[in-house]
């Protein structure tokens, strides 16, 4: 995916636009089915037909050998359901069969994909006129001036999750976290190797960005174990598409389950915790888990989950493991039902390393004010007994009248970044923190010893403790600027008193005196 949520421009928005054919014919959800699901068979029948075409012209004979695709983690694509056969049948009235028969085929042959791929293209209510014209749309991709063709599809099933999720809603929100959030996360925790787990992991955004970090460093992606647990079953099926397009291996369970009544990894102690819970999600299943061991720090409340994924997450921490994670604003400084003195318990034991306060509008989904919680396992915290806030509600820029992102290097040419893209200036930040050399800055940052962040009373918005920004000294001599102001003023004045004589003369002209 490119570096920015919102490059409404070029291959992304050109399939987007032409695949909207289908919209109106069927509802939002469907229609996201379809689409995505479209996605997912055309990119793993291109990575089959470039597989086959390899092995065709080896000449051994092998070009229908299951293993030699599985060998390089291809998926096998059996005769009758490759893309030239749906391509075939596109302006046939039996091609949202042909589709189904194709998606079913595919599972039989990879049990990873069992019971994942969308099989409802045959349905009535589906104008088979219009899905031929979205698979020949698809057939006609132009790949030859894209350099990687499994970003390129990637990169499309993420920018039509995005807008999924911008029209959707409330609901869509709960699997799609903004990009630059997730980058954010990233780039700070930095998952280079070791296990990496997303216990609500909604469409998989954690994992793949984890995944483009380690590319991008020249890392191994093979050095990252991806675990994960979803518990709506269409957002879980469309995170293991998600996953597959990237090639990302992932352990998301066995099925869709509840994180809290279900835990699918109960055993696992993972290295980096990333994660976008539900905000303020209620009931939870509080009733059913009053003396569940993650509660170490203290009974989460039945009526918000918040400090219950908290809990969670610190429980699944392996030694020396660390957690970044979104949380509404409200759990730094709520005291209601007992939340209070466990986030007093969780500071007093030296697990909260960093708090970002957010820009507001950075969601599609929700105008919750929000913050980024980093939290360190016990005895893990580099600057021991310290914690880092950083207010970073002025960054970011509105990229729509409703939306604002995080900007990223290539795109923070403009002077007010200072030449570096807010994403990397909060990692600069938080690795200077760590480093020891970080200096509080007035109204940005500031590193707060556990006893100050006692004096009050343990909570943890950022703008208590990193104050107010210093105004720049106005340099214009007060006489000066008096005149000036006073100069202006007459002027609008003057202004003032030629509009109301015009309005005056107006009015009288058609009859009426004022």
């Amino acid at each position: 995916m490119s570096n920015t949520n919102t490059a409404d421009v070029g291959f992304e928005k050109q399939l987007w636009d032409a695949a909207c054919i289908l919209r109106g014919n069927i509802n939002p959800s469907e229609y996201e089915n379809v689409i995505l699901g479209l996605i997912f068979l055309k990119y793993i029948s291109d990575s089959f037909e470039e597989k086959y075409k390899a092995l065709v012209n080896e000449g051994e004979g092998f070009e229908e050998d299951r293993d030699e695709y599985t060998a390089d983690n291809i998926f096998f694509v059996p005769k009758g359901a490759r893309w030239e056969d749906i391509a075939t049948a596109a302006h046939t009235p039996e091609i949202g069969k042909v589709i189904d028969d194709a998606m079913v085929a595919i599972e039989k042959e990879n049990k990873s994909l069992k019971g994942i791929l969308p099989k409802n293209f045959a349905r009535p209510e589906l104008d088979k006129r219009r899905l031929g014209d979205v698979v020949d749309l698809f057939t006609n991709i132009k790949m030859s001036d894209q350099s990687n063709e499994k970003d390129l599809l990637g990169r499309t099933y993420e920018y039509c999750l995005r807008n999924f999720a911008e029209q959707e809603g409330k609901n869509a929100g709960q699997f799609y976290t903004p990009s630059c959030v997730v980058r954010t996360i990233v780039e700070i925790l930095q998952p280079f190797n070791g296990r990496v787990y997303d216990p609500c992991c909604g469409a998989g955004g954690m994992f793949v960005q984890s995944a483009k970090f380690v590319e991008n460093h020249q890392g191994n992606i093979n050095n990252i174990s991806v675990f994960g647990q979803e518990s709506n079953p269409t957002t879980w099926k469309m995170a293991k598409m998600n996953l597959a397009i990237r090639g990302i291996d992932a352990n998301l369970g066995e099925i869709p389950e509840d994180t809290f009544l279900s835990d699918q990894h109960p055993t696992l102690k993972a290295d980096f915790i990333m994660a976008n819970p539900p905000f303020n999600l209620s009931p939870w299943g509080a009733d059913k888990l009053t003396d569940d061991q993650r509660w170490k720090y203290g009974m989460p409340p039945a009526g918000n989950a918040n400090y219950a994924w908290m809990e969670h997450m610190i429980w699944h921490l392996a030694p020396g493991g660390r957690i970044g994670l979104v949380l509404a604003n409200g759990a730094l400084s709520t005291t209601t039902s007992g939340e209070g003195e466990i986030r007093k318990k969780i500071i007093e034991a030296d697990l909260v390393d960093c708090i970002i306060a957010m820009p507001s509008q950075l969601f599609y989904t929700t105008q919750i004010p929000v913050s980024l919680w980093f939290l360190c396992a016990p005895g893990a915290k580099k600057q021991k007994g310290k914690t880092l806030f950083i207010d970073a509600r002025n960054m970011g820029t509105m990229v729509s009248r409703k939306l604002r992102e995080l900007t990223d290097d290539d795109n923070s040419d403009s002077p007010e970044h200072d030449g570096i893209g807010d994403i990397q200036k909060l990692a600069n930040t938080y690795k200077d923190y760590v480093a020891g050399k970080l200096e509080d800055e007035k109204g940005y940052c500031a590193v707060v010893t556990t006893e100050d962040i006692a004096k009050q009373d343990y909570i943890l918005t950022p703008g208590r403790y990193v104050g107010i920004e210093e105004q720049k000294e106005d340099e214009e001599p007060f006489e000066e600027k008096m005149d000036r102001l006073t100069s202006e003023l007459s002027e609008m004045f003057k202004k003032s008193h030629e509009l109301e004589d015009e309005i005056r003369k107006k009015l009288g002209a058609i009859g009426y005196e004022i």
